[in-house]
């Protein structure tokens, strides 16, 4: 095993959380370091509390605990930043040069960046989404990630920096709590579903939207991390795909476990956000270059969801 020193920007969010815990399994918790605008009570190696659009305090962590690889995951997502436009139109591009910064200067060796689905807009074909198809993005958040992977490609050719990036679908957890995004209903449903209260969807039940698992996402990060280098083709963001379902086909796959569980719709401002969005994903550059292949289904998805948020809110 290679010695690597990674550094997980965003800790505390809803994939640091996980991906920390998955990255010291492999590389050992003391060469993990966590960081986040608060303590990452759920990590056990080295933690820092850092603002990561402070370059000089980013460089500073670099330095003292010899990093060489960054998994940057701040970002201010879909439905928060079209609160707060210029906010996270800053904190997601000044974040990301940063760390650019530091690979092109040779501070630090490889540089994870989660690009998504948002950067797709409503000209993008909505089913089976090519790799490389049209690109036209209505939200704040989705201009930031497309503006970064064209970002991320120039320094790959311009400095060699080797950056990867997967562009996500909808992500689903019952460890950390969801970000402000458009897809946050697939998680919040869960909770209600478990407390036997009935859950008021924020999107039409016919919107269909690419999700996953968060255990396949973090599988799909590490492994896009430690393949080959000869094997990344693409350096603007890869397609991902996991499950694509609708808030009614969730409800559904949850009343076979919770039958007397309610949901009623009440669609605000997040649907058009999703309207945008793709229905399904063409990820066969993924399956290609690196061996990508989801495990979870709906229904093996549903199953683990429902049995962790009995576990968490029993604890």
């Amino acid at each position: 095993m290679e010695m690597e020193r990674i550094l997980v920007l965003g800790a505390g969010g809803q994939i640091g959380t996980e991906l920390c815990g998955y990255l010291s399994d492999i590389y050992g918790s003391e060469n993990v370091v966590a960081t986040d605008l608060r303590p990452v009570k759920s990590h056990v190696g080295p933690s820092e509390i850092l603002d990561a659009s402070d370059f000089d305090a980013l460089e500073n962590i670099v330095n003292t605990y010899q990093i060489t690889t960054v998994y940057h995951l701040v970002a201010m997502l879909s439905a928060t930043a079209e609160k707060h436009p210029v906010k996270g139109w800053d904190l997601n591009m000044d974040t990301l040069f940063h760390v650019l910064n530091l690979a092109k200067d040779k501070k630090i060796q490889k540089v994870f960046w989660p690009s998504s689905i948002a950067v797709f807009g409503p000209t993008t074909p909505k089913h089976n989404t090519p790799q490389r198809t049209i690109m036209e993005p209505t939200t704040v958040y989705g201009i930031s990630k497309s503006a970064g992977e064209l970002w991320c490609q120039y320094y790959h050719q311009k400095y060699g920096v080797d950056v990867r990036s997967i562009r996500y679908p909808g992500l689903i957890s019952w460890k950390g709590e969801p970000g402000g995004g458009t897809t946050d209903y697939a998680v919040e449903i869960f909770y209600s579903a478990v407390k036997g209260e009935k859950y008021t969807s924020f999107l039409d039940e016919k919107t269909y939207l690419p999700m996953m698992y968060m255990n396949d996402a973090i599988r799909a990060t590490v492994n896009l991390m430690r393949a080959e280098k000869e094997k990344i083709h693409i350096r603007t963001s890869y397609n991902l795909a996991g499950i694509s379902f609708s808030p009614k086909e969730l409800h559904a796959a949850i009343k076979t476990t919770l039958p007397e569980f309610e949901v009623d719709y009440a669609p605000d401002f997040r649907q058009d956000i999703a309207n945008s969005w793709p229905a399904s994903i063409d990820d066969s550059s993924a399956q290609n270059d690196w061996d990508w292949k989801p495990k979870y289904d709906l229904k093996t998805m549903c199953a683990e969801m429902i049995e962790g948020v009995k576990k968490k809110l029993n604890s």
